[in-house]
């Protein structure tokens, strides 16, 4: 057996750490080569400790001085790297052949484009890589001849649905009508339209299902996630828009479906634990213990299915709208999102002005082709400059 050499952007996160839980348990399968992360130098020095990759990656050189000092104490030779830069040489310099990219934000783009063009296997955790520069990211998957799957516990899903020749080629000859992506609904699904002005960061965080991030547990609860998730499902499986949909499914236990023309609705059933999507990535096409309890449907009182409010989830709204749109669109939604949830969870901002955030900025910046990843991130300095501006408009 071939062992597989993983790169982690983002290891410190939800998803590098259910990385890290699978690769523990599989010593014979993987290896780690490197771990990136952002401020978390204490965790990432662990990590360092536990799986001794041949490159760690921080955010900058005081953090890289503080984890340099920590491996040599504990004399782990472990070549630490910092910067923006430094993110591209964890998946060309440390000797992978997977990447897992789960760096929130548009942080990632960059490694994750790079992964993508050296032809590795790249496990997507990242949206936006496909949100921003979904026709750029998957023509260098193509030009780099590697593999693509889909860890978003939704795309993973649809991907174990689709037919295995599917995602080479979708041909309308399998019969595969509709993609349907399956949402809990967040922590306010429920809640009266006149309570949401009033929501404090603690409460959106406070997701009933799955255990996230808190910016994207933010996302969760304003279904802006599950807009971007609308955009990547577009580039990952080649239907029209109009043959994606969003369904409210509070359980979280069917991850989401497809409907074939013959009447047949396929879906993936599981835990609501990421390990499971991250298990079938890592070894694909083979199946593997991921650590998971097993489902037992007989302990499940029902599954329930309804279609997304859009006056309570004016993100999802806006995210089709730029979906439909394409070019910079998404980008700009993508980037004014990430500031107006960052002023919600650290400035105060009401709940409620995230969604305003985004629509004014979709609305200032016109559309055009995103053509260069050059022009792509500079869309996306632009759009947060304006989100910050319609911050500063709408405070009190």
């Amino acid at each position: 057996m071939t062992i597989k050499r993983v790169a982690i952007l983002g290891s410190t996160g939800s998803i590098g750490v259910n990385t890290l839980d699978v690769i523990r348990a599989h010593p014979d399968r993987f290896k780690v080569a490197a771990l990136t992360a952002g401020k978390q130098i204490d965790r990432l020095a662990q990590q360092c400790a536990e799986f001794k990759p041949a490159i760690a990656v921080v955010a900058d050189a005081d953090g890289a001085t503080r984890l340099m000092q920590i491996l040599l104490d504990q004399k782990i030779n472990t070549q630490v790297l910092y910067g923006p830069q430094a993110l591209v040489s964890a998946v060309t310099d440390s000797g992978c052949d997977t990447v897992m990219a789960a760096i929130v934000g548009a942080a990632g783009l960059v490694p994750t484009l790079a992964a993508a063009k050296a032809g590795k296997r790249v496990l997507l955790a990242n949206k936006e890589a496909l949100v921003m520069s979904g026709n750029l990211f998957m023509q260098a998957m193509k030009g780099g001849g590697g593999e693509l799957l889909p860890i978003d516990s939704e795309h993973n899903a649809i991907f174990q649905c689709l037919p295995p020749q599917f995602s080479k080629t979708p041909n309308p000859s399998l019969g595969v009508e509709e993609l349907w992506l399956t949402a809990s609904g967040g922590p306010f699904r429920n809640t009266p339209l006149e309570q949401l002005g009033d929501i404090t960061p603690d409460q959106a965080c406070a997701h009933p299902n799955w255990v996230m991030g808190r910016k994207i547990s933010v996302d969760s609860a304003t279904m802006m996630n599950k807009g971007l998730e609308v955009i990547e499902a577009f580039w990952l499986f080649g239907l029209p828009l109009e043959k994606i949909k969003v369904l409210i499914h509070p359980q979280s236990v069917v991850h989401s479906m497809v409907r074939y023309r013959d009447g047949s609705v396929i879906a993936q059933l599981g835990q609501p634990d990421m390990r499971t999507p991250i298990a079938y990535g890592l070894a694909w096409p083979e199946r593997i213990e991921a650590g998971v309890a097993q489902l037992n449907l007989t302990q499940l009182a029902a599954l329930s299915f309804s279609e997304p409010d859009l006056a309570r989830f004016p993100c999802l709204s806006l995210a089709f709208a730029a979906a439909k749109a394409g070019g910079t669109a998404p980008t700009v939604l993508n980037a004014a999102n990430e500031i107006a949830v960052a002023a919600f969870l650290n400035e105060g901002m009401p709940y409620l002005d995230i969604s305003s955030v985004v629509d004014k900025t979709l609305n200032a910046i016109p559309v055009s082709g995103a053509d260069s990843i050059e022009y792509i991130l500079d869309i996306d300095i632009q759009a947060r400059k304006v989100a910050r501006d319609c911050i500063k408009s709408i405070s009190p």
